[in-house]
């Protein structure tokens, strides 16, 4: 798989960050992010939504036109402090404020997007000004300390990998043994050693890293995690998903695990889809895509949203501004 060469990435003078006042939840993680990085006061919308988690589309429209009058051009990305909602009907909460509702989605929610995210594998720095719109994530994780140390990771990993003598972090592409959830295996890179990157990469089958390892990126295919995944050794600004239907339902409705598993654990950004996808492989990460830009130094939100080329089902959960790659 081909990417472009990406000169820049987000800083923190470019993230909008919305804090739902009706939500404690989102009250305190806002704040936490704001002072760990160091927002202008310009750069923070506080609103007042439903907490649950589906919002409505009239909630939806109110909430789009709020953040278009708070945030000018300046403002590229946006952070969502809250774990609900995540969701609009059956588009991601982050899909919909990006690219608005989709009915005819909506009513075959297996079916192909009704058009491919343009942002996707591309050489963007800045998705407003070149593509008109705000990929947005969400600061969810399953209480306000895990939110917060999900937020100084992804502060702490800044510039700390691919360092010259550093010992190698890796990424682990697993196949499994399900079927419908291993078809991204035929996308897995190749097991490989990057020695100016200080990365190891490991594609082979299995449901979880093998442990006493530093890894950076996990990318797999199960309904249901097996236990053990606070035993891997993440390394700050870490990246994981799995591919299943429900991965998006935060508050694990769907009996399958949710996305924010994988960030209590210890991973720094995941990401799930809301609604019945099926299997497309548009739908979900492309792991090539999502490794090769995040080790340009780009930051957790451009790796994830560029290596989704139908995102519109997904939501994107996580510590935005993480980029272990970035130099100074």
């Amino acid at each position: 798989m081909q990417v472009p060469r990406v000169f820049g990435r987000l800083h923190a003078s470019q993230i909008g960050l919305v804090i739902n006042e009706g939500d404690p939840y989102s009250v305190a993680v806002g704040e936490h992010y704001l002072e760990r990085r160091q927002l202008a006061p310009e750069q923070v919308l506080r609103v007042d939504l439903p907490v649950q988690a589906q919002l409505s589309p009239a909630d939806l429209a109110q909430l789009k036109a709020r953040i278009d009058a708070r945030f000018g051009p300046q403002i590229q990305a946006l952070a969502l402090a809250w774990n609900r909602p995540y969701a609009v009907g059956c588009l991601s909460i982050t899909g919909a404020l990006a690219f608005g509702a989709d009915e005819a989605l909506c009513r075959n929610t297996c079916g192909r997007a009704s058009a491919a995210s343009s942002y996707f594998n591309s050489a963007s720095s800045q998705p407003l000004k070149d593509h008109g719109w705000r990929p947005s994530m969400l600061l969810a994780s399953g209480s306000v300390e895990a939110a917060r140390r999900l937020i100084d990771r992804g502060v702490a990993s800044d510039g700390q990998l691919g360092l010259r003598g550093s010992p190698p972090a890796q990424a682990w592409f697993l196949s499994t043994g399900d079927g419908a959830r291993n078809v991204r295996a035929a996308l897995f890179p190749p097991s490989a050693t990057v020695p100016q990157l200080a990365l190891q990469v490991e594609s082979t089958t299995g449901d979880l890293p093998r442990p006493g390892r530093r890894v950076m990126l996990v990318q797999t295919g199960l309904a249901v995690l097996p236990a053990g995944l606070e035993a891997i050794d993440w390394v700050p600004g870490a990246l994981a998903d799995h591919l299943t239907s429900f991965g998006g339902l935060l508050d694990a409705v769907g009996g399958q695990t949710p996305a924010t598993a994988w960030l209590d654990a210890g991973a720094t950004a995941s990401y799930g889809s809301v609604s019945e996808p099926c299997n497309h492989l548009q739908k979900f990460p492309h792991p090539q895509v999502l490794l090769l830009h995040y080790l340009q130094g780009q930051t957790a939100i451009e790796a994830y949203w560029k290596s989704v080329a139908w995102p519109q089902q997904g939501v994107f959960v996580g510590e935005p501004l993480a980029a272990p790659f970035a130099r100074r």
